[in-house]
């Protein structure tokens, strides 16, 4: 036992060293990590870099069950993008984000976090560390949300012309640009419908719908009053289709028979006991819309069912005659809206089905126009505060591409809910902010002021490629900006209609502060969060 022990030694001495664990003599190990995580998220920074401003292009992207997307949104871009590398994925979710925060800027804030990442990238060339370049950018970013507060201009939300302004700017980068001045004020008016003035400091977009139909054009976009369903009365058993001093039920249940859980066959060898089995069904159906009926319901809206059918010829007849107005294929996620809309419970039981759940409006009836038919329902008593919109357009593509525009008008002017004020567009705040910031890195010692300095130059990404995507000089443009700004004129911006310089605020092209402030931050944390990433493992 002891001649092993004694030769161990011997053999590690002679002969080849042994392995150590040499993590910590890898010197270059992390930054290759970190340039590789770096170069990653700068490809897809670049890849929809095009998209930014009114001059944007737009890109096509075909899914993967073959359907197509013409989108320039940032986050809708990304959204369908096939991203492998996880520190690019990180970018995807800095859009998504951007996305839920404010609504727009989601390209701005992707070109922004991949010009952070160039200039990361300079700083760890020149021996910065990147604990020390995180801890810079943060109170750069700290100092330019500071600055954009600075130069704000408060606003109130009984000012209907500001709003409009932003919901215009918002809407200008988009497909339907030239269709601004009909859908900003459809934009404003229905968020202000759901809206407390007073109080409220946010929005749910949820209770303002929008209900595409092919059709017409974008001109012919409307905000309705009261609510539209997209669905269609059912006439084929000879229904109603108006409706006047409307009862509205909306149930969960079907008006069919019944079917038992498990697949089973009733071999019927009399025509006695098939009488008596339709006899049978009969009664079953006639009953259930005879409660119906009792309860006072005159429109009967039924919720779409994946097990069986939701109505069959026989209690469509019973309907009719009645003079129910029924309204299938109700999907699961507008029973929410159209009860808060209308005022009426959704009810799972015939047995519950009583007049107290009932909605009430003066009049519903199915419309025809540009082709498309739609149920209209006006009048509603103790209607909750929801707000319609019925879109139309050439094609799906067309109709996608303007709900996304709208959407994006939409959160711009939740935006100005959540924090009222506005800051002018056009690059002019970034601008701004690079210069102070540069100030500010003189004042700063050591790698602060290294790291403030880098953090401004990044900063100008924006109005560089808005007067690259422009087909503008950016060179000459960004220092003609600079120079404007170095003397006093904090509005000057990029009029990328005029190709000039001119001011933003009396262009008119203004949009919300929290934009611009929610992008520097959730890009700087971007950055801050892949600097500190000096290892990629992959687990089991």
């Amino acid at each position: 036992m002891a001649a092993p022990t004694t030769a161990a030694p011997k053999a590690s001495a002679s002969g080849a060293p042994r392995k150590q664990n040499d993590t910590f003599n890898q010197k270059d190990k992390p930054t290759q990590v970190r340039l590789s995580n770096i170069t990653a998220a700068k490809a897809v920074a670049d890849a929809i870099r095009t998209s930014l401003g009114p001059r944007g292009m737009d890109k096509m992207i075909e899914t993967g069950k073959k359907e197509v997307v013409i989108s320039n949104d940032g986050a809708t871009i990304l959204k369908h993008m096939s991203v492998l590398h996880p520190a690019a994925r990180m970018l995807v979710d800095l859009s998504a984000a951007q996305d839920i925060e404010a609504g727009d800027g989601t390209t701005s804030v992707v070109v922004l976090a991949g010009s952070l990442l160039s200039a990361a990238e300079k700083l760890l060339k020149k021996g910065i560390h990147p604990t020390q370049i995180a801890e810079g950018f943060q109170n750069a970013a700290a100092e330019a949300v500071k600055i954009l507060e600075d130069i704000s201009i408060p606003v109130d939300l009984e000012d209907r012309e500001s709003l409009l302004k932003s919901a215009t700017t918002s809407l200008s980068s988009k497909v339907v640009a030239q269709y601004s001045s009909v859908l900003a004020p459809i934009v404003v008016d229905s968020v202000l419908q759901v809206v407390n003035k007073a109080t409220d400091i946010n929005v749910d977009l949820n209770d303002i719908r929008i209900a595409k139909k092919i059709g017409g054009t974008i001109d012919d976009t409307e905000l309705v009053s009261g609510l539209v369903l997209n669905q269609t009365a059912i006439t084929s058993a000879g229904g109603p289709t108006r409706v006047e001093k409307a009862k509205i039920g909306l149930i969960q249940f079907q008006l069919s028979t019944p079917k038992p859980d498990m697949d089973n066959q009733v071999v019927v060898n009399d025509y006695r006991q098939m009488d008596r089995i339709l006899k049978e069904e009969r009664t079953y159906l006639l009953n259930l819309v005879k409660k119906i009926k009792k309860a006072g319901c005159n429109v009967l809206l039924i919720q779409k069912s994946i097990l069986r059918d939701a109505v069959n010829s026989l209690s469509l007849h019973f309907l009719a005659k009645l003079k129910i107005m029924a309204i299938k294929e109700v999907e699961r996620d507008e029973i929410e809206f159209i009860c808060k809309a209308t005022g009426c419970k959704p009810i799972a039981d015939i047995d519950s089905f009583t007049e107290d759940k009932l909605g009430t409006a003066d009049l519903i009836e199915e419309v025809e126009s540009d082709g498309s038919r739609i149920v209209q329902i006006s009048g509603i008593k103790n209607a909750g505060k929801t707000a319609s919109i019925i879109m139309r357009g050439a094609n799906q593509y067309v109709l996608d591409e303007a709900e996304r525009s709208i959407h994006d008008a939409l959160c711009v002017i939740r935006c100005l809910v959540k924090k009222r004020a506005l800051i002018v567009g056009g690059g002019a705040p970034e601008i701004e902010v690079s210069l102070r910031l540069s100030g500010l890195a003189k004042a700063q010692t050591g790698f602060q002021a290294v790291c403030f300095q880098a953090f401004a130059d990044a900063v100008e990404v924006i109005p560089t490629t808005l007067a690259e995507n422009s087909g503008l000089s950016p060179i000459s443009i960004v220092t003609e900006l600079r120079n404007r700004h170095a003397n006093g004129e904090q509005t000057a911006g990029i009029n990328v209609r005029k190709g000039a310089i001119s001011d933003m605020k009396r262009e008119n092209v203004i949009q919300p502060l929290l934009v611009s402030t929610s992008a520097i931050e959730l890009a700087t944390e971007t950055v801050r969060m892949l600097m500190k990433i000096d290892d990629i493992l992959a687990a089991r």
